[in-house]
C-alpha cells in the first residue's frame, strides 16, 4: 500500500519546502494538492462539506508554483493536483505548467483533475456550469494532443487551436498520470481519460461496489486512489482488501509544528502497512 498526503497549502500554514521535505523523511510517497483560484463573496453554490466554508478554500496557493518549490527540495516524491479544476484553466498553458513540473522534477507530476463544485468560480472563469463536463473532457483531451504531438492540433466544441508547437514535453511517458476525480458520474471519463479514479472519502464497505461498477464502465481495472482517510488501522485493511493502489491522509492545514505533529501521528499508522 502506498501512503501520500492530501492537504490545502495557504498562507497560514507551513510553506511548501518544509512540507516536502517533512514527507520525504517520513517515508510518503505523494503530496496532492487542492485548488482554487478564488472564491466569490456572493457565493450561491453550497459547500459540500456542510455549513460555512473554510477560509483555507480562498488562500490556496497556485498549485504548480507551490508543488515546483516541493519538487525542488525532494527527490522521490509524486507531486499531484488533488485536484485542478479544469473547466477554471486555458488548456493550452495548464499543459505547459504540467510539463514543466514533469521535467524540472525529473517525471514526478500527477495530475489530478475535476469538474468543481463552486458554479460562482467558474463563471467568473467563463465557463459555463452546465456545461463543464463536456468543457473538461475537451479540454483534458487537447492538453494530451499538447503533451504528445509534435505539432498539436485540436477542433472541438470549446476547443480550437490550429497545429501548434508547444514545449516542453512531459518526460513521463506517454504523459504524467491523470487521477480523475469525482463521484459516480466521472466514471465515464475515468474510462475514456482517466489513468487512475481519485475517489473521495469512503468507507471501504461504500467503496468496494464502486469500484465493480467502475470496472463495469470502463471494461478494465482501474487503479484506485482514495482521498483524505482516516488513520484508522480498521478501515486502512478494509481498502488494502480491495486493492486500493493508494491512501491520502487529509492533512489540516495548519503551522509547521503542528503540521509535523500530524505527519508523525499518520506515519506512525502508515509503517505498520509497508
Amino acid at each position: 500500500m502506498k501512503f501520500g498526503i492530501a492537504t490545502f497549502i495557504t498562507d497560514q500554514g507551513i510553506r511548501p519546502a518544509p512540507l516536502g521535505r517533512a514527507l520525504e523523511e517520513r517515508a510518503f510517497d505523494s503530496l496532492f494538492i487542492a485548488e482554487h483560484s478564488h472564491i466569490p463573496v456572493d457565493r450561491r453554490s453550497p459547500y459540500p462539506g456542510g455549513g460555512e466554508l473554510p477560509e483555507r478554500y480562498y488562500r490556496t496557493l497556485d498549485p504548480f508554483v507551490a508543488l515546483s518549490a516541493v519538487g525542488a527540495v525532494t527527490e522521490r516524491l509524486l507531486l499531484g493536483t488533488g485536484i485542478a479544476l479544469i473547466p477554471q484553466r486555458d488548456p493550452i498553458t495548464t499543459a505547459k505548467e504540467v510539463a514543466s513540473l514533469d521535467l524540472i522534477s525529473n517525471g514526478r507530476a500527477a495530475f489530478g483533475v475535476g469538474i468543481g463544485w463552486n458554479r460562482e468560480e467558474m463563471s467568473n472563469h467563463g465557463a459555463d456550469p452546465s456545461t463543464r463536463g463536456r468543457l473538461t473532457d475537451e479540454r483534458l483531451r487537447a492538453i494530451v494532443e499538447l503533451w504528445t504531438k509534435e505539432k498539436a492540433e485540436f477542433h472541438g466544441e470549446f476547443v480550437d487551436f490550429d497545429p501548434v508547437f508547444s514545449w516542453p514535453k512531459p518526460v513521463q511517458r506517454p504523459h504524467p498520470p491523470i487521477y480523475v476525480g469525482g463521484g459516480e458520474g466521472a466514471f465515464p471519463r475515468v474510462a475514456q481519460l482517466g489513468d487512475a479514479w481519485l475517489a473521495n472519502s469512503a468507507s471501504p464497505d461504500e467503496l468496494g461496489p464502486r469500484i465493480e461498477r467502475l470496472r463495469s464502465v470502463a471494461g478494465r481495472d482501474v487503479p484506485v486512489m482514495v482521498y483524505g482517510v482516516p488513520a484508522d488501522p480498521g478501515q486502512i485493511e478494509g481498502y488494502i482488501a480491495l486493492g486500493v493502489e493508494r491512501l491520502l491522509f487529509y492533512l489540516p492545514t495548519a503551522p509547521e509544528p503542528d503540521t509535523l505533529g500530524n505527519l508523525d501521528r499518520f506515519a506512525e499508522v502508515a509503517a505498520r502497512y509497508r
